[in-house]
């Protein structure tokens, strides 16, 4: 008797067993990523902030240039807000006044990253406050002038994991240069 070989259709699959090593390795490789990745986030998230806070120190530092009037930018920590603010004289003195509906001009710290502000008479004099206009003491602002000069000062911005990056304000050109302290 002549056999017949039976052509069957069989599918091939995956059996439990490759299953499973393949989410062994997965789990290990992840567990191994995982850490790195969080340090990855908290840098983007710092270098980011220190982004927004170069354009909008630029952006005043432009207005009060092109403008002919002083603008600062204050800072408001509780809240975790910036905004830039042009300066108006009325008949009862000098005061400043927020922007108000200008792109750019206002904006949202994240509250993973901590901002200190320091001033060179701060060293020498031992206070923490910024000087501000007509002897007002500003610890959270910082003035940019018509004729392109700004306060000298350092933001720094650290991270719950401690990376740092330090914002230092040259006050004759009124820019600013970044640059990342050791990680502690």
């Amino acid at each position: 008797m002549r056999l017949r070989f039976i052509k069957l259709n069989f599918r091939r699959a995956f059996t439990l067993v490759e299953m499973m090593v393949v989410i062994v390795l997965i789990s290990i490789m992840a567990a191994a990523i995982i850490p790195e990745m969080r340090g990855t986030f908290g840098d983007a998230l710092l270098r980011s902030t220190g982004r927004d806070l170069v354009n909008v120190f630029s952006f005043a530092s432009s207005r009060a240039v092109g403008l002919g009037q002083c603008y600062r930018v204050r800072f408001d920590a509780p809240n975790g807000r910036y905004a830039v603010e042009r300066q108006v004289h009325d008949g009862t003195g000098t005061d400043f006044v927020p922007l108000k509906d200008v792109s750019g001009a206002e904006g949202k710290l994240d509250s993973h990253i901590a901002v200190a502000i320091s001033t060179p008479e701060e060293s020498s004099s031992g206070n923490d406050l910024s000087p501000g206009p007509a002897g007002q003491s500003l610890p959270d602002a910082i003035s940019f002038y018509p004729d392109g000069t700004a306060d000298a000062a350092e933001i720094q911005l650290r991270d719950r994991d401690g990376f740092q990056l330090l914002l230092q304000l040259n006050p004759v050109t009124g820019r600013v240069h970044v640059t990342e302290p050791t990680h502690e």
